[in-house]
């Protein structure tokens, strides 16, 4: 076989047929990769073959097995094999890519599954968002023997793809995904230079210039049995850095993009510098008469990551110690690392908290910002691309102007007092004219929706304001102090996220609806007590337990006109 150039993919990508996103046909091939793992090969092509929408065709790439998947290959009518010599995962997907002739693509490995519905929900998705260059959907793990483990997963992009994608692999199993074949050729498929990770580069790159979605469909299996790429946690972190680090060279300092690319760094090597991980590797001391290979993987890891590694070691000796310490010293030590465990029955201390009174009755603004700020301000972060064109903020634009910046044509604001000066709509939400219809790109409102009684007709309004494609982004109180001042008689609701969920998926379409929730136990204490963010560590309000909502967070999207 002739050495394969990038330019190959480009060349075809040119003569690649033009999608019209009114009246596509639209077809597609499942590319099953396989590489000595012809044992459950059968099934993966069975779960191709079995789709309730059938594929257009089927592609088998055979990347230089020893263990005879043409055997099985051979078992299944209209099924095309492909083989080359060991040149990666990469180079067989791109081999695969440049035979289909299909519109569409999805590329599963053959030891992992396609559920039944995965070509029909990927195809209705990529209809309903002929903009997008792929859309993912959510898939589930399953042992060796196709048992499932654990529960169902999927995350949804929220705000701006490439922002989020740089701070972490959302998608995280490549079959859920269906690729506008001409869009991967248009990035010239994968780089074959990365032997892991080559995935998330292809997301990266064309995130940059085309926009991505999903839908929360479980449409894949991905089957762990020992052996998977992923199973080895120092190639992987490797790997996923050297990535990116070749798109941190595209991108300019001081950016969101660069704060993203750093949180998406530190995310990486907490996934896989893990209490797992470093156990792996410890175990593998009894099946060693040398401690030299395991000091090395050691050293391997902490050189990728050192105080992550540090800080895992020092935990899985904590647990030994734990079980030979005296009671106290191992309180103190849990303390310390800020992980406390339950505590005894009469041993709680209340210190400043022995209180019937707050420590600040004006929410933390006495004393500094507020910790639901915190919140808002990061959600407003990882939406900025959304606050652009004609903007609408409720109450004053301080928000629009900072978060919007150049992407603000004309700055707007809604307030309930006719004596406000700088107000240029005056009235309720409740007031389904209060504001001009498909008028604003953007409507920035938080936490106001509570302070609203019909808050279904607040929704009305704020829909029939947005022109088509334009967001809300709604934030609004969860466990929260009630205003002591001027809203106080107006306070009527806090929500969960079920509940916001349910109230904009009435005019939002779901699949438009974004909704999260901000907090933990701890931030709730602090919020409660009107502590301010300057005197918490805010990495202890970054962990997010859905049963204790400091703040609920939404973004909805107006559809296309119809």
């Amino acid at each position: 076989m002739g050495a394969f150039r990038m330019t190959d993919l480009i060349n075809k990508s040119a003569a690649s047929p033009p999608i019209h996103p009114k009246n596509v046909f639209y077809t597609v091939s499942v590319v099953i990769t396989t590489f000595n793992q012809s044992q459950f090969l059968g099934e993966a092509i069975s779960s191709a073959l079995n789709q309730s929408r059938p594929p257009d065709e089927i592609i088998v790439v055979d990347d230089g097995s020893t263990d005879d998947p043409a055997a099985v290959v051979a078992g299944f009518q209209g099924v095309d094999l492909i083989r080359q010599e060991n040149r990666g995962l990469s180079a067989a997907r791109n081999a695969g890519l440049r035979k289909c002739s299909t519109n569409h693509i999805i590329f599963l490995d053959a030891d992992d599954r396609l559920l039944p519905t995965a070509i029909a929900a990927g195809l209705a998705c990529a209809a309903e968002h002929p903009e997008c260059a792929f859309v993912y959907g959510g898939f589930r793990y399953i042992e060796k023997g196709g048992r499932a483990l654990g529960p169902d997963s999927y995350t949804p992009v929220n705000g701006d793809a490439h922002l989020a994608l740089l701070r972490e692999n959302l998608i995280r199993m490549h079959a859920t995904v269906v690729y506008l074949r001409d869009r991967l050729l248009g990035v010239s498929g994968f780089d074959e230079s990365l032997r892991r990770c080559e995935d998330y580069d292809v997301y990266l790159r064309i995130a940059q210039r085309h926009p991505i979605t999903g839908h929360a469909a479980i449409v894949a299996e991905y089957r762990k049995h020992g052996l998977n790429m992923s199973s080895d946690p120092i190639e992987m972190l490797r790997w996923a850095l050297i990535v990116l680090d070749r798109h941190e060279a595209r991108i300019s300092v001081g950016t969101v993009e660069r704060a993203a690319l750093r949180d998406g760094r530190a995310a990486w090597r907490s996934h896989y510098v893990s209490d797992d991980a470093c156990t792996t590797i410890l175990v593998r001391w009894r099946a060693h008469s040398s401690i030299r290979p395991i000091l090395k993987d050691l050293f391997r890891l902490a050189r990728l990551s050192p105080l992550a590694t540090v800080r895992v070691l020092i935990r899985l000796l904590g647990r030994r110690l734990r079980k030979v310490l005296p009671p106290n010293i191992v309180r103190t030590i849990e303390v310390l690392r800020r992980q406390p465990g339950p505590l005894p029955i009469g041993s709680v201390r209340f210190g400043d908290l022995k209180r019937q009174s707050p420590i600040s009755d004006n929410f933390g603004f006495d004393r500094g910002s507020p910790i639901d700020r915190y919140y808002i301000e990061k959600f407003l972060a990882a939406n900025v691309s959304k606050i652009r064109g004609r903007v609408l903020e409720v109450g004053d634009n301080v928000y629009t102007l900072r978060f919007g910046g150049a992407r603000v044509e004309r700055s707007e604001i809604l307030h309930i007092d006719g004596t406000s000066p700088r107000a240029n709509f005056i009235g309720s939400l409740e007031n389904l004219n209060v504001l001009p219809a498909e008028s604003f790109d953007c409507i920035v409102l938080t936490q106001t929706l509570h302070l609203v009684f019909d808050m279904r007709a607040a929704i009305e309004t704020l829909y029939r304001a947005l022109t088509p494609g334009g967001a809300l982004l709604l934030t609004t109180p969860g466990i929260s102090q009630i205003d002591r001042g001027e809203w106080g008689a107006t306070w009527f609701w806090s929500l969960t996220a079920a509940a916001a969920q349910r109230l904009l998926e009435e005019r939002f379409r779901p699949n438009d609806v974004t909704v999260e929730t901000c907090g933990n136990v701890f931030a709730a204490i602090a919020f409660l007590h009107g502590l301010a963010m300057e005197e918490v560590d805010t990495a202890c309000l970054d962990t997010v337990d859905a049963t204790y909502p400091v703040v609920v967070t939404a973004r909805a999207i107006r559809g296309p006109a119809v």
